[in-house]
């Protein structure tokens, strides 16, 4: 849609949306490939802010904050780390995370670009009156207070089992994914496509289920788990999308998955999955599976990739599903 249809009819609030998105990116100068004078991306700066004025946050509390993908949001950290710009100290009230905060390196860093941030916002107002610029500040204060109503309920989401299209669904959402973030190929979708066939061709209600995750009614994530013999189970085709990430849902879609495998008498659940995939191996070990083996593979366009298989014992002493 061209800028003129857009203003042409100001009555569709996605184009006008849209409008302001164009006109405002321009206005404050984030759509060069280094913003604020810098060879850092936006997303990077924004953290590097987030991280200096903080007094105390965690990458699980960024990746939610943000809307960040944990794996990604760990590759940024790396390179902060690199750059020796990241500290980081272990919780006092939770031993498994770590509280994230700038080096002097970092804040050192971060200076240049807040001031000329700063100089580009004074620039703009220079050309707007008092009048107008009190104008601009109550329009954006209540744009936020908007968009950040304290009455949604940002952690609510449901799960179902699976109906008309969401099979498909599964398949298209990820191909896109998994190629937007990690560069697999249309191999990989038709992996997965043919995963799913797999699963409608051989369903056994009394043996295998799909989930799906719904929030803001909107299909947010999925997982299935297959038989592979009368004593062993398979979870495939985990994941959330970007915007559903952070509020426990992948989580809570593998817990469905365990507590099925009990109630259908399995000894166990196996998986297979790839290194890299890290918040998914985060959920793994969480809920006490244990990693198997691991080896070189090469597919989907990449040669670079290390294949993991993992395994819960479900008649394990000590093993709970109540949550």
């Amino acid at each position: 849609m061209t800028d003129r249809e857009s203003k042409s009819a100001p009555e569709d609030p996605v184009a006008a949306i849209r409008h302001f998105n164009r006109f405002y990116t321009g206005q404050i100068g984030i759509l060069q490939e280094g913003v604020y004078q810098s060879s850092l991306p936006l997303t990077e700066v924004r953290l590097l802010y987030e991280l200096a004025y903080r007094p105390e946050t965690t990458a699980k509390q960024l990746s939610s904050d943000l809307r960040l993908d944990a794996g990604y949001l760990s590759r940024i950290f790396a390179k902060f780390e690199k750059n020796g710009w990241l500290k980081k100290v272990q919780s006092s009230s939770d031993r498994r995370q770590a509280l994230l905060s700038l080096t002097r390196q970092g804040v050192a860093a971060l200076r240049p670009m807040e001031k000329v941030s700063n100089e580009q916002v004074r620039e703009m107002l220079a050309t707007l009156s008092p009048d107008a610029q009190q104008q601009l500040v109550a329009a954006m204060r209540q744009i936020e207070q908007i968009l950040d109503s304290p009455a949604r309920d940002r952690s609510a989401f449901l799960l179902r089992p699976h109906q008309p299209g969401d099979l498909g669904w599964i398949v298209s959402r990820h191909g896109a994914l998994y190629w937007n973030e990690y560069r697999y190929d249309q191999r990989f979708e038709a992996m997965v496509a043919g995963v799913i066939a797999e699963f409608i061709k051989n369903f056994d209600q009394k043996r295998d289920c799909c989930w799906i995750a719904e929030r803001d009614g909107q299909r947010a994530g999925s997982v299935i788990l297959t038989h592979e013999s009368a004593k062993t189970a398979k979870l495939r085709a985990l994941f959330v999308e970007p915007f559903a990430r952070g509020y426990g849902i992948g989580r809570r879609l593998v817990q469905e998955c365990t507590r099925f495998g009990e109630q259908a008498d399995y000894q166990e659940i196996t998986l297979w999955t790839q290194r890299e995939l890290e918040a998914a191996r985060r959920i793994y070990q969480q809920e006490h599976f244990q990693l198997m083996k691991q080896e070189p593979y090469q597919d989907w366009g990449r040669g670079d990739l290390m294949a993991e298989t993992w395994k819960l014992d479900l008649k394990s002493s000590g093993k709970s599903t109540t949550h």
